[in-house]
């Protein structure tokens, strides 16, 4: 609460006073309350966002942050749970779980899993090395071993330059687990950009159905140096207040802090086998992976603090 108080003084008169003092000329005291909505808000939720979207060094060539200091990074900012999410797989899974626990933070398991074209199965050139990707999170133990099983079937049965799973497989293991539709090479933000928003609205409510009212989100990521970002965002937003499927935010983080982006632009360069000066060439460099502190993705996504809320469901 923010108080201000301001007195005004009666203006002067002339003559020796007759009677009372007329209400005007008796100091006045105005007390004015104004609540400071937004700054409020920032300083509550200082405590109360956890990242959902994390690649650790386990996203091989691509994530560089080590399990220790990420964890530590995360306590530092005072946050007290963290979800990895890598690329295709769950190598980090144990070491994370043991060493969040050792830290007094909650692990959250998960993964960002690739879906294939149409089948698992289907292997065609120039067709089915198109990709999307899904951010799946661990509920409950019947969703862990779920994950197991679909990151599972994605090597053994559905690897295509990427371990691939098809939506009939997801389907029918969805149970005890939370996905989020989730970075630009998602689906539904590839079907945006695409300008088919039929699409994307079907499938969205698709994967609703899939997984859950209440184990599905939408997910907005706020990168401002690329201008696709801000239009899939839009637009989800849309779908958002047309069906109601819930919205949350992450930061899919690849590096600790800021300066450590020309280390993993190292990475990215060893992965794709890349020249530096190749201006065609992926990269992460034009804006910030790190992990951001709760204070900046509140100041971030301050026009959409339910999606700040929606990381603590």
């Amino acid at each position: 609460l923010y108080f201000v108080f301001s007195i005004t003084k009666a203006a002067a008169t002339t003559g020796p006073a007759k009677g009372p003092r007329p209400a005007s000329s008796i100091p006045t005291i105005i007390f004015r309350i104004e609540v400071l909505y937004q700054k409020i808000y920032n300083n509550l939720m200082s405590a109360k966002f956890t990242h959902l979207h994390v690649h650790s060094h386990y996203s091989l060539l691509d994530g560089l942050s080590k399990i220790g200091p990420l964890l530590d990074r995360v306590k530092e900012l005072g946050m007290g749970a963290l979800a990895i999410t890598d690329h295709g797989n769950m190598y980090g899974a144990i070491e994370f779980y043991k060493k969040a626990k050792e830290r007094g933070i909650k692990p959250i398991l998960g993964a960002e899993v690739y879906l294939a074209y149409e089948n698992l199965q289907d292997k065609r050139p120039g067709v089915d090395d198109t990709i999307y990707h899904l951010i799946l999170l661990v509920k409950n133990q019947e969703g862990y071993q779920n994950l197991v099983k679909i990151l599972t079937k994605a090597h053994l049965e559905g690897f295509y330059y990427k371990p691939r799973v098809d939506e009939p497989f997801l389907a029918a293991h969805a149970q005890g687990l939370i996905a989020l539709y989730a970075c630009l090479a998602g689906k539904v933000p590839e079907m945006i950009l695409a300008k088919k928003m039929g699409e994307a609205e079907k499938t969205a409510l698709r994967y609703q159905e899939m997984f859950g009212k209440e184990n599905f989100y939408l997910e907005l990521q706020r990168h401002p140096n690329i201008p696709e970002q801000h239009i899939v965002n839009e637009e989800l937003i849309a779908i958002s207040k047309k069906t109601g499927i819930p919205l949350v935010a992450t930061a899919d983080s690849h590096y600790l802090r800021k300066d450590d982006a020309e280390a993993q632009d190292i990475l990215m360069l060893i992965n794709t086998g890349a020249k530096s000066d190749d201006k065609e060439r992926l990269t992460m460099k034009g804006d910030d992976f790190s992990l951001k502190s709760p204070e900046e993705m509140a100041e971030l996504f301050q026009d959409i603090p339910e999606a700040l809320e929606n990381t603590q469901k």
